[in-house]
């Protein structure tokens, strides 16, 4: 018989709300999927996830595409013609 042992941690209302019926798409609680993190987190020593801080928000991603910054640009030139356009 394995103990177990309490985590209490504070989110947003609707985090949790949203994490809930995410969870509950993939058959699990939120309780199993805190646990399969942690298992995961051990056995890879470290998070199981890309920790990035360079993902473009929603408005940057727009700018680009709207200054077409999707190139190609044969030259610098033609990049700063695109920004200034």
């Amino acid at each position: 018989m394995s103990s177990k042992v309490t985590i209490s941690a504070r989110t947003n209302p609707s985090v949790k709300t949203q994490a809930q019926q995410l969870f509950s798409s993939l058959g699990m609680d939120i309780s199993t999927a805190i646990n399969l993190f942690l298992v995961q987190s051990i056995q890879r020593g470290g998070l199981p996830f890309d920790v990035t801080l360079h993902r473009p928000n929603t408005e940057t991603r727009q700018a680009i595409e709207d200054k077409n910054l999707n190139g190609p640009f044969h030259s610098v030139s033609d990049l700063m013609r695109s920004l200034d356009a």
